[in-house]
C-alpha cells in the first residue's frame, strides 16, 4: 500500500483550502499512492468561525474532496467540521474512496481541553471508534489529541485495525513536538500496526493565531516503531510504502496483543463500531 502524507497549510478560506488539497492529491497520484492522508482542519484553520464553515458531509467541501478523489483515483482522509445538534461542532476525519464515495466519518472523541486551549468551547465530541476499509486495509481513525488516550488506540488495534490514520495540527510548545514523535511510535510499538500521521504546517499567507496550526512532522511508522518516513516542518507531499504483511509478521514474533490479560484488566475497550458516512 503506498500512502501519501500530504502535509499542507491550512487558511481560513475553505475555496484555498480545497485547491491545496486538490494540488497536494494530483501530487500524490503522480507519485502512485493509494491512500492520501491530510491534516486535521483541512477545511478550515482553527481560530476562525468554525460554525460558519461547518456543512454536511455532503455540502460543498466533502463533495469537492469527493470530486478530487474520483478524478485521481486515490482514496483519501481529511480533518472537516460539522454542525453538531447543539449549536457546536464536530470534529470530524472523513475518508473517501478513490471512486468518490464517502466511506466513513470518525468524530473526534478526546477533545484539546489542555494546554491554554479549549476545543470543547467549539467542537462537541463523537461517541464511538471507527475501523474502516481503506483500499481494502482495515484501519482505525483517529485526530491529533486522541493520540494521547493509549486506550482509543488499543480498541482500534483489537477491533481489527492494522493501520492507525491520524489528522493533526499539533501545536508548537515546550516539548510538544518530542511528544508527537514519541506517542506515534509508542502507539505503532504498543499496538504492533502502522500508524500514518499528517499535521498541518503555518500558512504564511494567513495571520497569527493563537490557535492550534501545526508543527508538521507527518510520519509514516512500521509496526516495530520505525520511522519510514517524515517531512520535517516544512509543507510538502511524501508518497511511502507500508507493506503491511510486515505486521503479521511483527505479530507472530511479538504477540503482545495476543498475550494481554484480559483475565486481569477486562477487555480494552467495546469493540470499534463498523465505519459509519453519516
Amino acid at each position: 500500500m503506498r500512502i501519501a502524507l500530504c502535509q499542507i497549510p491550512v487558511s481560513p478560506d475553505t475555496a484555498v483550502n480545497l485547491s491545496r488539497v486538490r494540488s497536494a492529491l494530483a501530487e500524490a497520484a503522480r507519485g502512485g499512492a493509494d491512500l492520501a492522508v491530510f491534516p486535521e482542519a483541512t477545511m478550515v484553520r482553527f481560530g476562525g468561525d468554525l460554525r460558519a464553515a461547518a456543512e454536511p458531509l455532503d455540502g460543498p467541501f466533502c463533495s469537492g474532496l469527493a470530486a478530487a478523489c474520483a478524478s485521481t483515483g486515490v482514496w483519501l482522509v481529511a480533518g472537516v467540521f460539522e454542525p453538531a445538534p447543539d449549536g457546536r461542532v464536530y470534529n470530524t476525519a472523513v475518508a473517501f474512496a478513490g471512486s468518490g464515495a464517502l466511506v466513513a466519518a470518525y468524530r473526534k472523541l478526546h477533545l484539546f481541553d489542555a494546554l491554554g486551549q479549549r476545543e470543547s468551547d467549539l467542537v462537541a465530541p463523537g461517541a464511538g471508534v471507527v475501523v474502516a476499509e481503506l483500499c481494502g486495509v482495515p484501519a482505525g481513525l483517529q485526530t491529533c489529541y486522541d493520540i494521547r488516550f493509549p486506550e482509543l488506540s488499543r480498541a482500534l488495534a483489537v477491533g481489527g485495525a492494522s493501520l492507525l490514520v491520524v489528522s493533526a495540527a499539533w501545536q508548537a510548545g515546550l516539548f510538544k513536538e518530542e511528544h508527537w514523535v514519541t506517542l506515534l511510535r509508542a502507539r505503532a510499538i504498543e499496538n504492533t500496526v502502522w500508524v500514518a500521521a499528517c499535521g498541518q504546517v503555518p500558512d504564511p499567507d494567513s495571520p497569527p493565531t493563537r490557535a492550534p496550526t501545526g508543527v508538521g512532522r507527518s510520519m509514516l511508522i512500521d509496526p516495530l516503531g520505525v520511522v519510514r518516513a517524515d517531512l520535517g516542518p516544512a509543507a510538502g507531499v511524501v508518497v511511502a510504502e507500508a507493506d503491511l504483511s510486515v505486521t503479521g509478521s511483527v505479530r507472530s514474533a511479538l504477540p503482545s496483543l495476543a498475550n494481554r490479560r484480559e483475565d486481569v484488566f477486562g477487555p480494552a475497550l467495546p469493540a470499534a463500531a463498523p465505519a459509519s458516512a453519516g
